[in-house]
């Protein structure tokens, strides 16, 4: 099966990023990660639809040198990289991308065109990293995009459409078209022989049926012999069960044949819009609000990490703890505090401050210990899964006992995939959940 990059490219865009978007650009959390769903899928396919240029493939190359994923909301509006690379593989339709995006996620144009800027950052970023580090070179880039063509119309968020974005499928996807005519011309073959054949069967019939009813009445000149009649009847009876049972035959094949070669064009679009399997639908936004800590404003969720620390600790519930068996079912999910895709040493965007948050925590309660716990979900090699995650949380141990809290800070384990929910088949969507960073008091 071949890769999906938008699976990869979702690892840049995660819930910081998403939430430090919506602030620099004033607009809601929910609007800003519905505008990404549905350029992030417009710009794959574009670079799909665009992949024996030259001048993409250049752009990739380039990208995966720039630093570009190191900023995308500072350097992706101005980097010439990326406003070549829109005109180049949208020419004059780009207006019409931001002015659809615009509208079905309810974000102003400037900021679905800074959405846009940063969307594509993104995907060339990703993709001409992932080139760099298995060593592709101009074909392998080229090939590695053409086969997202037969996924990118079913992965538009319900009410966006290749058309809406003034991009016919047809001049994206030219071959979808000529393969639908190919499976209907071979399902009206098939029909057509199916009816020949049963016709030729009911003929042969009543042929049979016609001599054996003249044999009889010969036979049977002066007598009423049951068979005038029930010979016949039985006869055409089975005819027509055989003709019914043909027509049916040739009916099914050529129905599967043609949802199977649609569904591989990835052509199921409107019907997963209709059910709406395809797309999750969008989680309720939340909002940082002040959270007290002794008279001292930190930013967080309500109810979130911080929140629920900070209320733990101030019931008394860690000091009344007797032993470190009453307090290790209670992890503490982070809110913020994100890695990059694969990279156990690089923080997203917006980590840091949840972080700052955990420190002051623990310097306002010198008395709490704690253990920081890597989760991942069931996707990958499990052995890779638990060293990933393990490092991952020796980097959190690290940072806070840069910070001055490191006495605090007991333990660092990974437990790989050993607690994921999820299906590893899931979404990508659905199998972030898994993928954590958590702390719990410890004694």
């Amino acid at each position: 099966m071949s890769l999906n990059v938008i699976d990869l490219i979702k690892g840049q865009l995660g819930p910081a990023l998403v939430s430090q978007a919506a602030s620099q650009f004033g607009e809601s959390e929910s609007g800003i990660s519905k505008a990404i769903g549905g350029l992030l899928p417009a710009v794959v396919g574009g670079l799909a639809n665009n992949a024996d240029k030259p001048g993409v493939v250049d752009a990739i190359t380039q990208a995966s040198s720039s630093g570009i994923l190191g900023n995308l909301l500072g350097s992706s509006s101005s980097n010439p990289i990326i406003s070549n690379l829109l005109s180049s593989i949208f020419g004059d339709k780009v207006s019409a991308l931001v002015n659809s995006i615009a509208s079905f996620s309810g974000v102003s144009n400037t900021s679905a065109g800074s959405l846009l800027n940063l969307v594509t950052g993104a995907t060339v970023g990703t993709v001409g990293k992932y080139a760099a580090d298995n060593n592709l070179g101009a074909s392998g880039i080229s090939s590695l995009l053409n086969d997202q063509k037969g996924i990118i119309s079913s992965l538009l968020p319900a009410g966006l459409s290749l058309a809406s974005f003034g991009l016919g499928a047809e001049n994206w996807f030219g071959q979808a078209k000529e393969t639908v005519a190919s499976v209907t011309s071979t399902a009206k073959d098939n029909i057509a022989e199916g009816v020949a054949t049963a016709r030729e069967n009911v003929s042969e019939g009543a042929r049979e049926v016609r001599e054996r009813f003249e044999n009889n009445n010969n036979n049977n000149q002066g007598g009423g012999s049951i068979w005038k009649w029930l010979l016949p009847l039985l006869l055409l009876i089975a005819a027509a069960y055989f003709l019914w049972k043909q027509c049916e035959k040739k009916q099914t094949t050529t129905t599967t044949t043609t949802t199977s070669d649609s569904a591989a064009m990835g052509s199921t679009a409107d019907t997963a819009a209709t059910t709406g399997t395809t797309t999750p639908a969008p989680a309720t936004a939340k909002t940082d609000e002040d959270i007290e800590l002794n008279g001292v404003m930190l930013k967080g969720y309500k109810g979130g990490m911080e929140d629920q620390m900070i209320t733990f600790l101030k019931s008394g519930g860690y000091k009344n703890a007797a032993d470190d068996s009453a307090l290790k079912d209670k992890w503490y999910d982070f809110d913020h505090v994100n890695f990059k895709m694969g990279s156990s040493t690089e923080l997203e965007a917006g980590s840091q401050g949840q972080l700052d948050n955990l420190v002051a925590i623990l310097k306002a309660f010198p008395e709490a210990k704690i253990k920081v716990g890597g989760y991942t979900d069931k996707t990958g090699n499990e052995a890779s899964n638990v060293k990933l995650s393990k490092a991952r949380a020796e980097f959190i141990k690290a940072a806070l006992a840069k910070a001055g809290v490191g006495a605090q800070v007991i333990a660092a384990d990974g437990y790989g995939s050993q607690f994921a929910k999820v299906d590893a088949k899931a979404s990508d969507a659905e199998r972030a959940a898994d993928r954590k960073m958590s702390i719990r008091f410890a004694k």
